[in-house]
């Protein structure tokens, strides 16, 4: 399972076009509750509206384990794979 979780997160430098927000955002956080975890991390300041997104995006999994958080990703890559390479 981890060696395809890593071979998907290579994958997703390969794209050739951008994903949306969403679809980053979406990334972003399966990756990160994948490889460390719930986020434990302090909340960004208020004028970090980016670090917020992703601060939030990760918060949201909080819970899912490492292993269903590498499935989910490996599926939403092979998906984002079809538009975007």
């Amino acid at each position: 399972m981890e060696q395809k979780f890593n071979e998907s997160a290579e994958k997703v430098k390969s794209f050739t076009k951008r994903p949306s927000d969403a679809e980053l955002l979406e990334l972003y956080a399966l990756f990160k509750q994948a490889t460390v975890g719930d986020n434990e991390t302090e909340k960004p300041g208020m004028f970090d509206l980016k670090g917020k997104a992703k601060w939030q995006a990760w918060a949201d999994r909080k819970g899912t384990s490492k292993e269903a958080a590498m499935e989910a990703y490996i599926k939403m890559v092979e998906e984002l794979s079809a538009k975007y390479v």
